[in-house]
């Protein structure tokens, strides 16, 4: 039940990265295309609340997919017992979002 649970649960943050991915992506093409340099993108990004709320929704997205993945992997791949496997995805998944949050943070207060 777990197992089909994690599976709906990355199939769900894959639909709701799939545009913020793009957003994302098209955004760097503007910016190099623009010549913009990184003082210029991060006073339009610094104090705006808006890309707060986007690159922490796609953090924790990425973080919570990414883990999911890794788990599959690690079960799949190696011979640890279930319990040290989701214990070990359990603190990628904190890591992720202590390192992505504060990154997210970094960028956009000011």
């Amino acid at each position: 039940m777990i197992a089909a649970k994690l599976y709906l649960i990355q199939r769900i943050s894959a639909l709701l990265m799939a545009p913020l991915v793009i957003a994302h992506l098209v955004g760097i093409i503007m910016a190099v295309q623009g010549g913009l340099t990184a003082e210029e993108i991060l006073g339009r990004t610094q104090g705006s609340l808006g890309w707060l709320c986007f690159y922490s929704a796609f953090v924790i997205l990425v973080a919570v997919h990414g883990t999911i993945g890794l788990r599959s992997i690690l079960i799949e791949w190696t011979p640890l017992a279930n319990r040290i496997v989701d214990a070990l995805a359990a603190g990628w998944l904190i890591s992720a979002l202590i390192l992505g949050l504060r990154a997210v943070v970094a960028v956009t207060w000011s």
